[in-house]
């Protein structure tokens, strides 16, 4: 039987389905549950979608947001446990790896509703019954597409669900600029087109609705924070807590700030290294031959994709900053003859 033959006698009569991401949820993580969710309760089945964290305020406009349940452990704890646990199938979108939703990790290991991943990173770990994973795809709103698609559904996709997949789309392509956009992407958005998406509409709430302070913020972190070491042809950006604190920070904030590091000519690896108290949170970028994953699984306890991974640190920031210093000689005649990229990769 295949998986998606299996998916759908899963879900030939209503479920209490249970959806989730990865922490801090971008607009593919977000996209790709809100439009899930909208596709399965036309279907008729009782969806509760629940994030591990908040996630930024440009993403609110989606359909279903309202109905998101934020995970904080102190707060609603109980609430989420019962319903992992009541759930009959438990969706997994957009990661890899259990502990990418923290807590609710384990939580979901042990649950004993049917565990379905939908996702596009590498390396996925083996917990799920039934399996979506393709690393080749540029995005898991790709993906949720495809599986509505397969499972006879086309035609439910309406402009919310179309807006939300799209907008996953949109951002995990740099806008259709990185090397991920394949063929099957445009034949996707021309798809969503006919379904009558606002392509404009969805780029605006994104990406031209920043707040004062976060420009600001922006400004301060390119002429002060930015170093460039052109003998690794290497940029990395080091934030504090304080800075944070300073420009007022919202989640979301510092969404892309590495990929102007990545954008000066020259730049094929790029990192930026954010103090949050407990962590220092990482984003990696390259152009290119080099894998940032092997170098954030090797050393930052992270992964992703080969050209776009997140790894995290829990000494000082630093002594974070020095240790990733330290790396750079043993990875620089790597990093002098790797050919160039035509853009960034997605994130």
């Amino acid at each position: 039987m295949s998986t998606i033959t299996a998916l759908q006698e899963l879900l030939a009569q209503p479920r209490q389905i249970f959806i989730t991401t990865h922490h801090k949820p971008d607009a593919d993580a977000l996209g790709s549950s809100l439009g899930l969710a909208g596709y399965l309760r036309k279907k008729g089945h009782h969806v509760t979608v629940v994030t591990p964290s908040d996630y930024p305020d440009f993403l609110a406009w989606m359909p279903g947001n309202e109905d998101v349940i934020i995970y904080e452990r102190r707060e609603n704890d109980a609430q989420v446990q019962d319903l992992i646990n009541r759930a009959e199938v438990i969706f997994c979108l957009d990661f890899s790896c259990l502990n990418r939703i923290n807590e609710m990790g384990e939580y979901i290991r042990n649950a004993p509703g049917t565990k379905v991943l939908i996702d596009h990173h590498q390396d996925p770990e083996n917990f799920a019954d039934l399996d979506f994973s393709n690393p080749k795809a540029a995005a898991t709103a790709e993906l949720i597409f495809e599986v509505i698609r397969d499972l006879g559904d086309q035609s439910l996709i309406d402009v919310g669900i179309g807006e939300c997949l799209y907008a996953g789309i949109m951002t995990d392509t740099g806008s259709f600029r990185h090397p991920s956009t394949s063929r099957n992407v445009h034949l996707i958005i021309a798809e969503l087109l006919d379904a009558g998406i606002d392509l404009s509409a969805v780029h605006r709430r994104i990406y031209d609705s920043h707040s004062e302070m976060r420009l600001r913020f922006l400004g301060f972190v390119l002429k002060d924070k930015l170093t460039v070491l052109r003998e690794y042809n290497t940029a990395y950006i080091a934030i504090t807590q304080d800075e944070l604190r300073q420009y007022q920070s919202k989640t979301g904030d510092t969404e892309g700030l590495v990929n102007f590091a990545l954008s000066i000519e020259g730049v094929v690896f790029a990192a930026i290294l954010i103090d949050r108290g407990q962590a220092v949170k990482i984003s990696f970028r390259s152009v290119g031959d080099f894998s940032v994953s092997d170098f954030s699984r090797k050393h930052f306890q992270g992964g992703g994709h080969h050209n776009a991974a997140g790894g995290i640190s829990y000494d000082p920031l630093d002594v974070t900053v020095q240790r990733f210093l330290g790396l750079l000689p043993q990875y620089q005649t790597q990093l002098v003859t790797a050919p160039l990229a035509v853009a960034p990769p997605s994130a």
